[in-house]
């Protein structure tokens, strides 16, 4: 599955992204220069494709052909637009719930989280375009098949799938130790969106500032945080309960 998400040499990429295939990151070598590898970076940029500079052993991990210093990895599914998935679950009549993951990096955690929300009725995962775990060979291995059930969007910021849940008038919720409340005192029976942050940081602190809610799971051992994966699914069979209880 890896070698079917992957294209080497930069003028190979380079045709991929003019051809519009969908590119989740792209791996460059650092140091390098020189008029085809500057045409890749602007390209890069214009279309605000994830890329990060890494030594040439780590492309030389990533693939043993002549890579040129540039390997993209690429999507095996097609994104769907944040405002045209939203409509539609709206339209739907069914009360909506949508997964915000806030730059997530593991692509087993991201794998897991997929298949819980495919279990769970989620509507919509929403991610960030840099920063976040790729939708790569491990991530659908680990999500059993259910990354091509459930819709992914793409947003620049997940501050800007905050103020558009809100603007369309679902509730915000953020999965954070940072409260009082935990997720039992919250309501999720109307329309809603959970916030899940990455594994070392959590939620990015600005975009706390601007949820409806907070609210967190209890810890009664002295490990003081779950996984980010199996925290998401108690917050979503929480909903399932709150919902089929309704």
């Amino acid at each position: 599955m890896e070698n079917q998400t992957q294209i080497f040499g930069i003028r190979a990429i380079i045709e991929a992204i003019n051809a519009g295939e969908t590119i989740d990151k792209v791996f460059l070598q650092k140091g390098l220069k020189g008029e085809l590898f500057s045409e890749l970076e602007t390209l890069l940029r214009k279309n605000s494709i994830n890329s990060s500079y890494v030594p040439v052993e780590k492309l030389n991990r990533l693939t043993r052909k002549n890579h040129q210093g540039a390997v993209a990895q690429i999507s095996p599914i097609e994104f769907h637009e944040i405002e045209t998935l939203v409509s539609n679950v709206l339209e739907s009549g069914k009360t909506p719930l949508f997964l915000l993951l806030d730059q997530l990096s593991d692509v087993r955690n991201f794998g897991a989280i997929i298949r819980t929300a495919e279990c769970t009725g989620v509507d919509g995962i929403i991610i960030q375009k840099k920063g976040g775990a790729p939708v790569n060979g491990d991530t659908i291995k680990t999500s059993a098949g259910a990354v091509f059930k459930v819709p992914i969007c793409k947003v620049d910021h997940i501050k800007d799938a905050v103020f558009y849940m809100q603007a369309s008038g679902i509730h915000v919720i953020a999965a954070t130790e940072k409260t009082e409340n935990t997720l039992y005192d919250v309501s999720f029976k109307e329309p809603c969106a959970i916030i899940m942050g990455s594994e070392g940081r959590g939620i990015n602190p600005s975009t706390l500032k601007v949820v409806d809610a907070k609210a967190k799971l209890p810890i009664l051992g002295e490990i003081e945080s779950l996984n980010v994966s199996v925290a998401c699914g108690a917050f979503l069979y929480e909903v399932v309960r709150q919902r089929i209880d309704d």
